[in-house]
């Protein structure tokens, strides 16, 4: 039987978490392991300067006060090493809102996926377009099991490659293999004075401008397909390092500032 990791930077109690480990449970066991509270927005963190605490919510459910990129890690020490087995697959989400473009390195949820991948397990990070009322999270938990049972499968995903979903609402009209959209973002800080006289900031959400890509994950969801896009956690410019090469810059002797 196949063991499937699911978490979320939403929280443990999350609709969108459940709904995810249902459409997975026929692919196998499927064990949650979620931050107690929402951790949305938390990128990549992982908690160094205070202990960690995991509680036992009922049967394959734990909760921890942490981040996403915490779960990960406790969950494979702590709950599959024990029994000599790791995870066949970790899946994050359903995050509410979706996680396209370069907002993929703010996102916990994302980050629940790379942490599974740098840690050698196949991942897959699932998030459904942000809407008012009630969320249906049947065609992103579809979409999901539909992904995972090709990558349980083999041969989908190699070295540190995972794959980052976004369904757009309602019945999406299929898949799209995507990029990562780029856009021209514009910060927009909100300062306050509290009753104290003090300052105080909100960080809103910026002003977007997305370049015209026919092949980005932002105009497929625009478009209403599911967007499937294979990301890596190396970050290296090829394109600039070979142009640093043309430099010669490894064979440039070093005269350290200090020595001045």
């Amino acid at each position: 039987m196949k063991r499937i990791l699911v978490t979320n930077d939403d929280g443990v109690h999350s609709d969108g978490i459940h709904a995810l480990a249902a459409a997975l449970a026929p692919l196998g066991d499927v064990t949650i392991v979620a931050p107690h509270v929402e951790a949305s927005a938390i990128g990549h963190a992982l908690t160094l300067r205070r202990p960690l605490r995991m509680e036992r919510l009922r049967d394959r459910v734990y909760e921890v006060d942490g981040t996403p990129t915490d779960c990960v890690n406790i969950a494979l020490t702590q709950l599959y090493a024990p029994s000599g087995s790791a995870p066949d697959l970790v899946v994050s989400g359903i995050n509410k809102g979706y996680n396209l473009g370069d907002d993929v390195t703010y996102s916990g949820t994302v980050s629940g996926a790379l942490e599974g991948s740098l840690l050698g397990l196949p991942s897959i990070a699932v998030s459904v377009e942000r809407v008012r009322g009630k969320y249906d999270f049947n065609p992103a938990a579809a979409a999901a099991a539909t992904i995972a049972a090709m990558v349980l499968r083999g041969g989908v995903l190699e070295g540190r490659t995972f794959l980052n979903i976004n369904v757009p609402a309602g019945k999406p009209k299929g898949f799209r293999l995507t990029v990562q959209a780029k856009r021209n973002h514009v910060t927009i800080v909100d300062p306050r004075t509290d009753p104290r006289g003090q300052a105080y900031y909100w960080i809103e959400e910026g002003e977007n401008d997305w370049e015209p890509h026919d092949r980005s994950d932002y105009q497929a969801v625009r478009d209403g397909y599911v967007s499937v896009t294979p990301l890596q956690p190396d970050l290296t410019d090829h394109d600039a390092l070979a142009k640093l090469q043309s430099l010669a810059l490894e064979n440039t002797p070093f005269d350290s500032p200090v020595s001045r």
